[in-house]
C-alpha cells in the first residue's frame, strides 16, 4: 500500500476531531490528529527504544542545522556506557555537539543531550535559564531512564512551545508524557508503524489522540526542519 500524508491544518478541526492519519503498512483509521501548536517551538524533545539508535541516526542526518535554534532533549532506552557512544555517534552524524546530560547543566540551543542510563533525566526552570536534573529513581515503564518522565519535565517548562518525537520503541513509555504535552499545549510527531523495528511506544502515542502527525521515519526529519525553519503548518 503506498503512503499517504494526511495532516490536519491549524483551527481545520477541534482538538480530538476524528482525521485520516498517514497510512503506513496497515490502516491507520480511527487515529485522531491535533492541530500543530501556534508557537514556534524552544526546544526538540525526542522518545525512543528498541530500533532507537538507527533511527536517530536517519534523523540527525536529515535535521543538522535545523536544531541550531532549539536544544534537543533525547531519551534512548539504554544501559550506562552505551548512552554514552550513542551520544558520541549522535554529534558525528549531526554535526552538532552531543553528550549525555549533565546534573544542573544549563541547556543551551544547538545541543543534543542524551539521558544517562541508569538515571532518568528531566529538566526544570532555574531563573531565566533551563536545567537538567538527573534522578535515581526507580524505573517508569519499567524503564531507566524512561521517556515519561523527560516529556512531563519539558511540558512544564516549555509549555506549548514544546515539539516531540516519538520513534520506534517497545512497550509504551512516552504515552502519558505524549498527554502532558498535549495538555500544555505543545506538538507531537509519532514514526508510523511500517517504519518502526517496533510500533509499541510510537503507537500507543498515535492512539492517545494528541499527536499532529504520524509519519514514516524518513519524513519526520524534513518536517523538524520545517517546523523549526518558522514555516506554518
Amino acid at each position: 500500500m503506498g503512503r499517504a500524508t494526511a495532516a490536519p491544518q491549524p483551527g481545520a478541526r477541534p482538538h480530538g476531531a476524528a482525521a485520516p492519519a498517514p497510512v503506513g503498512g496497515r490502516s491507520m483509521a480511527g487515529i485522531k490528529l491535533r492541530s500543530y501548536s501556534p508557537q514556534m517551538p524552544r526546544v526538540l524533545t525526542i522518545g525512543t527504544s528498541t530500533g532507537g539508535p538507527q533511527a536517530l541516526a536517519v534523523l540527525f542526518g536529515q535535521i543538522g542545522r535545523a536544531i541550531d535554534r532549539v536544544p534537543v532533549l533525547v531519551t534512548q532506552h539504554m544501559p550506562p556506557t552505551f548512552t554514552a557512544i550513542l551520544a558520541e555517534h549522535m554529534a558525528k552524524v549531526a554535526g552538532r555537539p552531543a553528550h549525555e546530560g549533565q546534573e544542573g547543566e544549563v541547556v543551551k540551543p544547538g545541543t543534543i543531550y542524551v539521558a544517562p542510563g541508569g538515571k532518568h533525566m528531566t529538566v526544570e526552570k532555574s531563573g531565566a535559564d533551563v536545567v537538567i536534573r538527573l534522578n535515581d529513581g526507580p524505573p517508569v515503564n519499567f524503564c531507566k531512564p524512561a521517556v515519561d518522565p523527560l516529556f512531563d519535565s519539558v511540558a512544564k517548562a516549555y509549555g506549548s512551545a514544546t515539539l516531540a518525537l516519538v520513534l520506534t520503541g517497545m512497550g509504551n513509555d512516552g504515552e502519558n508524557g505524549t498527554r502532558t504535552i498535549a495538555r500544555a499545549g505543545g506538538s507531537i510527531i509519532a514514526q508510523d508503524e511500517a517504519s518502526s523495528v517496533v510500533w509499541g511506544m510510537p503507537g500507543a502515542a498515535a492512539h492517545t489522540g494528541e499527536c499532529s502527525e504520524v509519519l514514516p521515519l524518513d519524513q519526520i526529519g524534513p518536517k523538524v526542519t520545517r517546523i523549526l525553519g518558522g514555516q506554518r503548518l
